[in-house]
């Protein structure tokens, strides 16, 4: 089976005149070889397609794969990570990992709340802003508050401004996003409780949780871009409590099958003041590097390596489309 390989190479924009910041999802080179490698392992012809653009222009030019292996995550907009799988639709060429609707639903966070809380999913109360007088009435929120972009990923529009007490300092970051990421900001009652991510395989009834860890960020720093770029120093990650997985792993089953996602990925929580687990986002395009990644990490730290996980996916997938 050829498999092609579609991704955004970070270096490929930077040499473009891309920002930093514009970039931070993008993947290094080392971890598209990670991938080429299991694959290869695995027995599949491997062939690098690249981004979006480079994608158009195989296609055009008559390139065909038995299934795409999609890491690409966009450039521009909020459907920025459904381009790749809703042009392979069109060409009806199977891919791995979820759909063009699940990707755009997911990346915008406030969207996704509300298709977990109406699945029964455990969700702090918030707001989308899509100006500042959204903030007029703020009378169901109780500070602090937690503000961030809604359609990003990788931590990115995160600092440690991110936690407001005051309306003042909430209009004026809120302003500020606005202005800086030019789409709305979700405002959340802030969740002080302990944060984990949890990783899920397969899809509907027949999902599985791979493991969970906690994430536990030095001197309570929000889990920013920088902080993520710069775990080793900020960072301590550890395998989930027995007494919390269970309440964990429900929080992660629950909202994967509410959003319909496919084949792998991760789901956040973080415990309310109650101490009750609540869901803070999805993520259907979870990272594969095999050792920075968390998907990886956490499926390591409860036992499960880089090379089962990578199976598992690939078994999905093939299922999905009638392949195995």
């Amino acid at each position: 089976m050829k498999i092609g390989l579609t991704y955004d190479l970070r270096s490929w924009y930077l040499e473009r005149g891309y920002t930093m910041d514009e970039t931070a999802e993008f993947d290094k080179e080392e971890t598209v070889v990670a991938l080429e490698n299991e694959l290869i392992r695995q027995g599949y012809q491997t062939v690098r397609i690249g981004n979006i653009f480079q994608l158009v222009e195989k296609l055009a030019a008559g390139e065909r794969w038995d299934m795409v292996f999609n890491i690409a995550e966009g450039l521009c907009g909020d459907g920025r990570e459904s381009v790749v799988p809703a042009l392979l639709d069109q060409y009806r060429i199977p891919y791995v990992f979820s759909g063009p609707v699940v990707m755009g639903v997911s990346l915008n966070k406030y969207l996704t709340r509300l298709i977990v809380a109406a699945a029964g999913v455990p969700v702090c109360p918030g707001i989308v802003a899509n100006s500042v007088h959204d903030l007029d009435n703020l009378s169901t929120l109780e500070f602090p508050l937690f503000v961030k972009p809604a359609a990003e990923g990788t931590g990115k529009g995160i600092t440690t401004r991110s936690l407001v007490r005051d309306r003042e300092s909430l209009v004026a970051l809120v302003q500020e996003l606005l202005t800086t990421y030019n789409q709305p900001v979700l405002v959340e009652e802030y969740l002080p409780g302990r944060e984990f991510t949890v990783g899920v395989t397969g899809n509907g009834a027949e999902a599985k949780v791979t493991g969970g860890m906690e994430v536990i960020c030095r001197d309570n720093l929000p889990y920013s871009v920088e902080v993520k770029e710069n775990y080793e120093n900020y960072v301590k990650y550890s395998v989930y409590d027995e007494d919390l997985r269970s309440e964990c792993d429900a929080v992660a089953l629950g909202a994967w099958r509410a959003l319909g996602a496919v084949d792998a990925g991760r789901v956040d929580m973080k415990a309310d003041r109650h101490g009750r687990m609540c869901f803070i986002e999805a993520n259907p395009l979870a990272g594969l590097n095999p050792v920075h990644s968390d998907l990886p990490m956490l499926s390591r730290l409860n036992s499960m390596d880089y090379c089962t996980l990578m199976e598992m996916i690939m078994d999905s997938a093939k299922k999905r489309y009638g392949l195995s």
